[in-house]
C-alpha cells in the first residue's frame, strides 16, 4: 500500500474553513447513499444501539511571544517533569537551541532542544502555572488550513464539543461537533445509551505521514482513558450483541487499541499509536460517525481499512458530486464495517 492510493481531488470550494452557522450540517448515509441534516441521524438508531463519543477537551495551547523583537508562535502538544513541554513552533527557522521567547508578566521558556519544528522548551512557568495562563491567553489550534484569524469566544463555541470534559487535547474530536445538547437529549428519550470515553487527540493529527510505503508510518502516541464503570457498559453491550457506534476515529483508535492489548475493553490509562489500515481486523466497533478527511491522511486510511477501500472511494466522490462540505468543519457521513 502506498500513500498515494489514499489520495483523491478536491475542490477548494468544499473546504469548510468556518463553520455553517447558517445552516444545518449534513450526514451522509453509506449504505442508503442518501444525504440528510444531521439531526435526523437519530432515525438511524434503536435501542439496540450504543453510541460511543470521545470527551476530550481542547486545550488553548497556541500562545505568542517575543524573541529578537520579532512574533513567535508556540503550540503546546504535551508536558513532563512540570516545566518541561514539546511545542511546534512557527517560523521554526527564527529560533535555535538556548533561545528565549518571552511572554507578558514575567513569563518565559527557553529552547532546550530543537531538531525541527517541534522543539523541547522549558518554562519558567510549572505545568498548573502554564496551564492558567493559556486559559487567559492561549487560543485554540484550529487546523492549519484554516487561514482566518482566531477569535477565542468563537473558538470556543465551534471548536469544542458540548460535552468536552477533560482537558488534554491539542486538536478537536471533530465529529462529536455535530451533536448539540438537545440532539444528545433525544437520543437518551429514545433509549439509546450514550457511553464517553476519553482520548486526548494529540499532535500526529496535524502532521503528514512521511513514508510512501502506508505500513512503515509510525503515529504519535496519545493518552487513552476508559474507566472501569465504562469498560463495564461496553463488554455488556457486546454481550448482548448491541451495534457498538463510534462517534469519530480517535473512538475507533482507542477501543480497538484497548481489545487488541487486552483481548477486550478495560479499564485504561495509558498512550498508545495504534496505527489502522487496510487488513486491520475491527473486534469492537460497527457503524463510525466521522467527517470528510485530508487526502494522504492516517484518518482517511483508518476509515478505508473499516468500510473498504473502494467503498470510501465511491462515498467521497458522491460526497463531491453533492458539494457536500469537508474536513473539520464541514459535513458527516454514517459508515458500516466492511464485512469481508
Amino acid at each position: 500500500m502506498n500513500l498515494e492510493d489514499f489520495n483523491y481531488s478536491l475542490p477548494k470550494q468544499l473546504i469548510a474553513k468556518r463553520p455553517n452557522v447558517k445552516k444545518k450540517s449534513k450526514v451522509l448515509i453509506h449504505d442508503k447513499r442518501k444525504i440528510i441534516e444531521f439531526d435526523q441521524i437519530l432515525n438511524e438508531f434503536n435501542k439496540d444501539d450504543v453510541i460511543i463519543f470521545n470527551n476530550t477537551k481542547v486545550i488553548p495551547s497556541i500562545i505568542k511571544g517575543i524573541h529578537d523583537g520579532k512574533m513567535i508562535k508556540l503550540t503546546l502538544l504535551d508536558n513532563y517533569k512540570k516545566y518541561f513541554w514539546n511545542a511546534f513552533i512557527k517560523p521554526a527557522k527564527k529560533v535555535k537551541e538556548n533561545t528565549k521567547i518571552e511572554f507578558n508578566k514575567n513569563f518565559y521558556c527557553t529552547i532546550t532542544k530543537k531538531t525541527s519544528a517541534i522543539a523541547e522548551v522549558k518554562f519558567n512557568y510549572n505545568y498548573n502555572q502554564v496551564m492558567n495562563y493559556l486559559d487567559k491567553c492561549g487560543d485554540l489550534p484550529l487546523p492549519p488550513y484554516i487561514k482566518t484569524l482566531s477569535d477565542r469566544q468563537l473558538d470556543e463555541k465551534y471548536y469544542q464539543t458540548v460535552f468536552a470534559k477533560n482537558i488534554g487535547a491539542v486538536a478537536c474530536p471533530t465529529a462529536g461537533l455535530h451533536f448539540s445538547e438537545s440532539l444528545l437529549k433525544k437520543f437518551k428519550n429514545k433509549n439509546i445509551e450514550t457511553i464517553f470515553i476519553t482520548l486526548h487527540v494529540g499532535a500526529g493529527t496535524f502532521l503528514p505521514l512521511k513514508n510512501e510505503k502506508v505500513t512503515k508510518n509510525i503515529l504519535h502516541k496519545e493518552r487513552g482513558i476508559i474507566t472501569k464503570e465504562v469498560a463495564e457498559k461496553i463488554n455488556n453491550a457486546i454481550s448482548n450483541k448491541k451495534r457498538i457506534v463510534a462517534v469519530g476515529t480517535t473512538v475507533v483508535r482507542l477501543l480497538e487499541a484497548c481489545y487488541c492489548k487486552y483481548g477486550k475493553i478495560r479499564d485504561f490509562n495509558e498512550d498508545t499509536n495504534l496505527f489502522i489500515y487496510p487488513g486491520f481486523k475491527f473486534n469492537v466497533i460497527n457503524k463510525l460517525i466521522t467527517n470528510f478527511h485530508l487526502p494522504k491522511s492516517s484518518l482517511l486510511i483508518l476509515v478505508s481499512a473499516f468500510s473498504g477501500e473502494n467503498k470510501i472511494k465511491e462515498i467521497y466522490k458522491f460526497a463531491i458530486r453533492h458539494n457536500m462540505r469537508f474536513f473539520s468543519f464541514g459535513d458527516a457521513m454514517l459508515l458500516d464495517k466492511n464485512e469481508f
